[in-house]
Parts: structure tokens; sequence; C-alpha cells
């Protein structure tokens, strides 16, 4: 095949070996002709190539410098290829290998894909071909990479997405996900998408965490999870990191690489803060969420989204729409089901409960001796307002016994910062509400957001301004006693 500067596939196999880098590759083949001219080939082409001319020097590089790809003779001076493929076999981080042969039996390459070779070729084999086969199978095997490492990290995150509590909103939460959870396309219905899903609540209140058990308690769990956060990506780079490009794209886009809505397969793409993004970016998520269908920049070909879609957000969509700086049509489209992860001051007990968790977890993380919390800390735990939430309370504790020295942790360690005092409005509502004497708490507060919302006419961004809380706060409040406003 000529090598010509504008040959299609000379230009794809170009694209493949910038896109992935340089792979190590070992060769083990006794004919030496043809494996100096492999080698060349190879690493004309970006690659590294060692040779072994028999499968005991085979085995040796394999153990001194681990390939990321093999490619084996079947007949060697030492013995056969196959047993080598089940030597390998066993080995569960044992790289791909690539057949190489004379003898292109059928029943050698039944045999060969049955011992796990990822393909088979037989001589004289086309240089050019090979190396496709070759970037085929390191695709392959980098995809596999990135899968388990997924799946691993996931399996450590088990633990952080446990949504920890026993009050009443969190209960509430856990049985709504997993509800969620079981909810699943008709066998007879595959091409149907799972139901997208809104999380909404605080900044720090554990919208991620939410998202993340969604994912690892559904039938997909061992498919990747892909979280974008829409804040931090910057502003010119978010359209290709979210749907991928090709190669010459945009300027600097010097190989192809996919997007992180491709990355995600058949498993979750959890878009973080989705409120963050701009508007021309709003319109094509929307169409990615109507058609299920992507492609990445500067390609014409299509590929399936199989990905459960989930997005979150602390900003009031609703208002942002009225602003006109969110698309009223992708709201509707990601409100389709929508989870409320209520605020840590909301949880009554639950703050206790996640210190002593965090104290734990700090100190087995860092071999501290156990550490516990004071007889004092548990006051002025939930005396606090706790407006960064759950993060906010895990980096105090996370503070605490990394200072405290393996000692109990005391009100003075947590170094949390006086209550503000209560504006004009709330000391003026709470002065003229003397029947304040008597009620519960729950009564009191319910009370003191009913003389807020009447003296705003019913607005709730006001209401929420008066009270020094955020209107997301005021809303689920509100939700909690059942009132209205607008």
């Amino acid at each position: 095949m000529a090598e010509l500067a504008g040959d299609p596939a000379q230009i794809l196999r170009e694209s493949f070996a910038q896109a992935r880098g340089k792979a190590r590759i070992l060769l083990i083949e006794d004919e030496a002709l043809f494996a100096r001219a492999v080698k060349k080939r190879l690493e004309k082409a970006g690659h590294e190539c060692a040779l072994a001319g028999t499968l005991a020097n085979g085995r040796e590089l394999l153990r001194n410098s681990p390939p990321e790809l093999i490619l084996l003779d079947l007949r060697l001076p030492d013995g056969n290829g196959f047993d080598f493929l089940a030597e390998l076999r066993g080995d569960g981080k044992a790289p791909p290998v690539i057949v190489l042969t004379a003898y292109g039996e059928i029943s050698d390459a039944v045999q060969a894909m049955k011992l796990g070779a990822a393909d088979y070729l037989k001589k004289p084999v086309d240089l050019d071909e090979l190396l496709l086969t070759v970037e085929k199978a390191t695709r392959t095997a980098e995809l596999h990479h990135r899968l388990d490492y997924s799946r691993e990290r996931d399996s450590h995150a088990v633990e952080g997405a446990l949504l920890l509590g026993e009050s009443a909103p969190i209960r509430n939460l856990r049985e709504q996900i997993s509800h969620l959870a079981r909810i699943a396309p008709a066998e007879s219905q595959p091409n149907v998408a799972q139901p997208t899903v809104l999380i909404t609540g605080e900044t720090g209140a554990g919208k991620d965490v939410a998202a993340r058990l969604l994912h690892l308690s559904s039938a997909n769990r061992a498919q990747p999870f892909v979280q974008v956060d829409c804040a931090s990506l910057p502003r010119e780079l978010i359209e290709a990191e979210l749907f991928g490009h090709e190669k010459g794209a945009f300027t600097g886009s010097h190989g192809a690489r996919p997007g992180l809505i491709e990355a995600a397969e058949n498993g979750a793409l959890f878009l973080d803060e989705v409120g963050e993004l701009p508007l021309e970016l709003q319109v094509k998520l929307l169409n990615v969420l109507e058609r299920r269908k992507s492609r990445r920049l500067g390609s014409v070909k299509e590929y399936t989204i199989g990905a459960r879609i989930m997005a979150a957000t602390n900003r009031d969509l609703p208002q942002m729409i009225a602003q006109g700086s969110f698309r009223a049509d992708l709201y509707y489209r990601l409100n389709v089901i929508t989870l409320t992860v209520p605020p840590l001051c909301a949880r009554g007990d639950d703050i206790v409960l996640l210190a002593r968790h965090f104290a734990e977890q700090t100190g087995r993380r860092y071999g501290l001796p156990p550490v516990v919390l004071a007889a004092d800390a548990l006051p002025a735990l939930c005396a606090y307002h706790w407006p960064g939430n759950v993060r906010e309370l895990k980096h105090v504790i996370d503070r605490a016994a990394l200072l405290g020295g393996g000692r109990a942790i005391s009100a003075s360690d947590l170094g949390l910062s006086p209550q503000p005092t209560a504006s004009h409005a709330q000391n003026e509502a709470l002065a003229s509400s003397v029947l304040l004497h008597g009620l519960t708490l729950d009564g009191a507060e319910r009370l003191l957001i009913e003389r807020a919302l009447r003296d705003c006419n019913e607005n709730v961004s006001e209401a929420a301004r008066r009270l020094g809380v955020s209107r997301m706060t005021l809303r689920y409040r509100m939700e909690k006693y059942s009132l209205k406003g607008s």
C-alpha cells in the first residue's frame, strides 16, 4: 500500500498513533528478516518494539520490561506459542496478544482465540494491515484499562456514596433513589433510554453522592460513572471536552480524542452544576438528550449514547430561565425526575452521625488512634448553621482530627465561628410574635416563614433574603410545611 501524504488509511493510522501515544510492543519471532521489518514499521509509526527470537527470551523481556502488546509466532525453536498463551491466560494483567503464524489453519485460529488472543494474522502479513491491527488492539486494551480503573475507583467510592443519616428527609431520598434504580426499559424496548434525573440542593449538600449512589444501585453499576464539573471546565474548551474531537477539528487538536459523553459508554454521565453551561452548549446538550446521539467535533459520524444522564445544580433554574440565561426547553428535558438533597441544617441528628463517621474515616486514613468527639462538641455541631453543608462538616472534622493529635475533638477544636446576628427583618418578626411561647421549634419556624412571605407579598426570593437563607433552603422548608409562594 502506497504511503502517500493524502492516503486516508495513512492519515487514519497517524491519528490513532497520535491520539494514543507510543505503545511498548514485544515481538516474539524467530524469522530475523521478518522481525526486523515489523520492528522498523512499528517504530516508524511511533511505537517502541523489542525483539525476542525464543520463548525464553520473550519471558525474560516480559518480566523485565512489561509490554502493552505482544506479537507472537506460534512455531518457535524452544516451544509452542499456544503454551505461552496458556501461561498468560492465568495473569489478569497480561497484555493483549496478536498471533502470527505461517500455519494459518482454522483449528489454530480457534485455539488461539480460546486461549485469549486478541487477533490472528496469517503470514505473509501485510505490514500496513498489521499496523492497523496493532492500533486496534492497543486502543481496545486502553479502553478496558480505563473501564477497570473506573470500576476500581467506584468500588472505593461506595463508602462515600452511602448517604448516611436517619433523618426523615435523607431516608426519603434514599427510598427515591432505590425506586429509581430499579426502573429499567422493557426487554422488548432495548433502545429506550433511562429517564433523565435532575438533582437539586445547596452547595456541598451531597448532590454528587446522590448521583453516584443512583449509579451504584442500578443494573449498569459495572459501567463507567463519568462526572463533569461544568463550572470548572474552561469556556473555550468545554465543547471539545464534552463532545470530543477529530484531528484538525480546531487549532491545537493534533489527534482524535473521545469526549466525556462518549467515555460514559453505557454507564452514567453526571453533569454537575449544569446551570453554568453557556447558552450555545445548552442547545447541543438538548439535542443530545432528545436524539440520544452525538458526534465529535470535526466528524460526520454519529454514535449512540447509552449512558443514563444526570444533572445537578444549586442554582434556581426557573429564575435563570426568566433572566434568559438558561433554556426552558433544556430545563424541561432535564427535569423528568427530580431528586432534592436536603441541606445539612435540616437533617437534625444526622450532623452528629456524620461527624463521627468523618472522624473515624480520617483516623483510619491517616493511621491515627481512634478519633472521638468530646461531649461539648456535640451541641456546638448542632447549633451551627453549616452554610457549606456536608462538605464543610467533613473539612471541619478532618482539620480537627489531624491537628488534635489523636485526642477527643472538643468544641474549641472545631473552630466554628459564632452564628451571624439576626437581621432586622428577623428581629422584627420574632419580636412581634410573642405567641411563639409554647410552640414547638417546627411551629415557630413555620410562623416565621409565614410572616416573611406575607410581608414580601409571597415573593420567595425576597423572603429568603430577609430571613438570611438561600432561596433553595426556604423552598425546602416551605415544602416541609406545605406553604406556597410565588
